[in-house]
Order: C-alpha cells, then structure tokens, then sequence
C-alpha cells in the first residue's frame, strides 16, 4: 500500500493493514504479529532528500539508527551514506552440505566449541591473516583476497583518518564479530546440513561509514542545505568525496561477501575434524548483502539503491531471509516485483529493542525458547531470544508477491558473537 509522506511516497509490504491511519492505529495501539513501531514510519517520512519517486518498506521494517531497517531507498545522483550506515555489506551466506542429520551426534556441544575455537567472534581476530590453501577453492580465496589487499592501499576515504591499523584489517578478515552476528548449522526439509551465517565488514567497514556520514554532514553545512535530519545529508555525483566513498563502499562490500565465504570454509574444515571422510558444499553458496547501495535501473532510470535491511530480490535470484535463533530461516527466490525495487525483508526484524527484551526476559526463558539448539544459553544473548523478534511466518507470509521459498531451514546449532 502506498503511505504519502512531507517529501516522498511509502510503498509497505506488510498484510491485514487497510489505510496509513490503520497503520498507524495498529503501531501504536494494537501491534501487529510484524510490528511497525511509530517512530519508524516518522523516521521514513524524512528520509526523502534527493528520493525518487517513491520508496518502499519491507514487513521486517523496525526503527534503525540513521535509516529504517527494512527500507529501500532510491536515489538520483547521490547516496545517504547514514542510510547505508557503517555496517557496510552485513548479509548472509548459506551453503548446502553432503551432511545429512543422521550423521550428527546427540550433542552437538564440541562441534561448537571447535567453530568458536576456529571463527572469532566479538572483537577477536586471527593471529595472522588468513592464507587459503589445501582444497579446491583455496586460489579463488586467496586471489580475492590478494585484489582486496591492492585496492585497499588506493582507498583516498582512508587516507582521512589514516591507514592506522592495516595489520587489523587484514587479522579480521574471516571473523564473525558481535551484536546479533551469527553462524548456525541447520536442517533442511530433506534433512540435508547446511552452514548458515551472517556478518558483515567488521571495523574497517564501520570506519568507512563513520568518515563518509561525517563528510556529508560537513557538505549539507557548507552549502546550507536545510535537512528536516542531520541523517539525511548525502553525497552528491561528481564530487571528489562521493568518488571516495563509492570507492570505499564497493570495497567494503566486497571485503564483507569475501569474509562470509572464509568462514564457511573455516566452518567446513572444522566439521571435517568430526566425520570420517570429506564435508563438502553440494551447492553453490548464496551470499546476498542486505545493507548496501548499489546502481541499478528502474523505471527507465538510473538510480542508486540503498537496501537497508532489505535484500535484493529480482526475478530468479536466491536470498536468505532468517529468522531468530531458535526458529525457522529461508532460501528464496526472487520474483522481480517492481513496487519494491527488485526486494524482500532481510529476516524477522525486530518487535522490541535490546533493552525492553533485556527487561522482559529471563534465561529460563531463553532456555524455553531455544530448546533442541545448541547454543549460548546466558543473559549476555537474553536480547537475541526468539520473542524479541517479530514471527518470521508473518513476516514472510506478508511478501508473497516478493518471492517464493525455495528450502525452509530449522537451527540446531547457533554460535552467537
């Protein structure tokens, strides 16, 4: 349904909503089971500086910092970059193994320990960068790796807060980080083990964003634009610092993709240390981005596209849609829908924020809610339990016309950052 704004138009994939006063009735009296908190849709109203015509929501939509999570956002001749935000690239991949569940043991506890041993997680990284060899894909791996480490050295957005800690950039590359980043083994409807994950561009990503939101803030001061939102500042085409910050963005969503495919190996290697003969990926991995900007063609137009917290989802293309730990995931397949910018959710969303679930929640409820998976079971992921998410079913049912499922995924193993 279309929601008119002060400066653009809202398209809302979200079902059993009837006008933009209902919406608004339900999000802030009666909560839908895929919640749309009020001050989302007053946080997507101001996001129109330099918006095409419209610009659509996704049901995973929640409030974010520096954009809606679950929003594409199409712009002519310049990027937000606080709508980007700084956890440039974060997405998922998923890869389908020659494991079948009957070949799991009863606890999967050392097979965790072992992920965790071989992945980092929070702000831990390897001793020394990673060196790909012994398999078939180890030369892919590393020429990736070997094309990240030139462009890095000619990335000018860097050169604004120094190249202080290139060592890091490289030790993290890999590693899972923290927050709500995660690596799962799952069961699909054939019993088949896939290796699930996301993450995304780890700190130097998170410097690149930080340096390009602070550089367009500095340009909307210097030529007196008037933004209803600081967040609103962009970057305009033709400039030397939108140059620098496409340079640093496309690198920093290449490092992302690049790190989620080494940890699938790292994961895959440590599952070998436990099954007699050789793991291996039966399927290709899909590996999709759900906080980015990209130039793409829509409508005639040439446009850049921001997804934050949405996926791309053209006609035949694969993208995860995950749910919370202790629930369902899905591999779907685009259907190329045009009012939503070729996009679907990029999982749950959340129903509430860190803290209210930190408040409402216990460990025995975690517990409850995340019995039959191997995973942390203490109050530092209370925040992360199934009931702080809205109902991954709801959310999915809710854009039918955005994509089909393809394989529905069920945890039992979840390692959490």
């Amino acid at each position: 349904m279309p929601f008119a704004g002060g400066l653009a138009e809202a398209h809302v994939f979200v079902d059993r909503i009837h006008s933009a006063s209902d919406v608004l009735r339900r999000a802030e009296f009666r909560p839908a089971p895929f919640f749309v908190g009020p001050n989302s849709f007053g946080q997507r109203r101001s996001r129109g500086a330099r918006a095409n015509e419209f610009a659509p929501t996704i049901p995973d939509v929640h409030l974010g910092k520096g954009a809606t999570v679950g929003a594409v956002i199409p712009t002519r001749g310049a990027i937000i970059p606080a709508a980007v935000g700084v956890d440039i690239g974060c997405g998922m991949v998923a890869v389908r193994t020659t494991l079948k569940a009957a070949d799991l043991p009863d606890s999967l506890a050392a097979i965790r320990a072992q992920i965790e041993r071989d992945v980092p997680v929070g702000f831990h990284s390897h001793k020394a960068p990673l060196q790909p060899r012994g398999h078939d894909a180890a030369g892919s791996l590393q020429r990736r790796i070997d094309g990240l480490v030139r462009r890095y050295d000619t990335l000018r957005i860097m050169d604004r807060v120094g190249k202080f800690d290139h060592a890091r950039v490289w030790r993290q590359l890999g590693t899972l980080g923290g927050g709500n980043h995660f690596i799962e083994l799952c069961l699909d409807e054939e019993d088949a083990v896939w290796v699930m994950l996301h993450s995304g561009s780890r700190n130097v990503g998170n410097t690149i964003g930080e340096v390009a939101i602070a550089t367009a803030r500095r340009a909307a001061e210097r030529e007196q634009r008037h933004l209803p939102d600081r967040d609103l500042a962009w970057l305009a085409e033709g400039t030397k610092e939108f140059d620098e910050y496409v340079a640093g963005l496309t690198w920093a969503q290449d490092y992302a993709a690049l790190n989620r495919d080494l940890m699938v190996d790292l994961i895959v290697r440590a599952l070998q240390r436990f099954f007699p003969g050789e793991v291996v990926v039966r399927e290709s991995a899909v590996n999709c981005h759900h906080n980015y900007a990209s130039l793409e063609e829509h409508f005639g137009a040439t446009l850049w596209v921001t997804r934050k917290g949405a996926v791309s989802a053209r006609s035949g293309q694969l993208g995860i849609i995950p749910g919370s730990m202790g629930t369902k995931s899905f591999i779907v397949c685009g259907k190329g829908n045009p009012a939503a910018y070729h996009s679907c959710s990029h999982g749950a969303g959340r129903r509430m924020s860190r803290s209210e679930a930190r408040r409402q929640f216990t460990r025995a409820d975690l517990a409850e809610q995340t019995a039959g998976v191997e995973c942390r079971k203490d109050a530092g992921v209370i925040d992360e339990l199934p009931a702080a998410y809205k109902d991954v079913d709801a959310v999915l049912s809710a854009q039918r016309d955005l994509v089909d499922v393809v394989h529905t995924l069920k945890q039992v193993l979840c390692v959490k950052g």
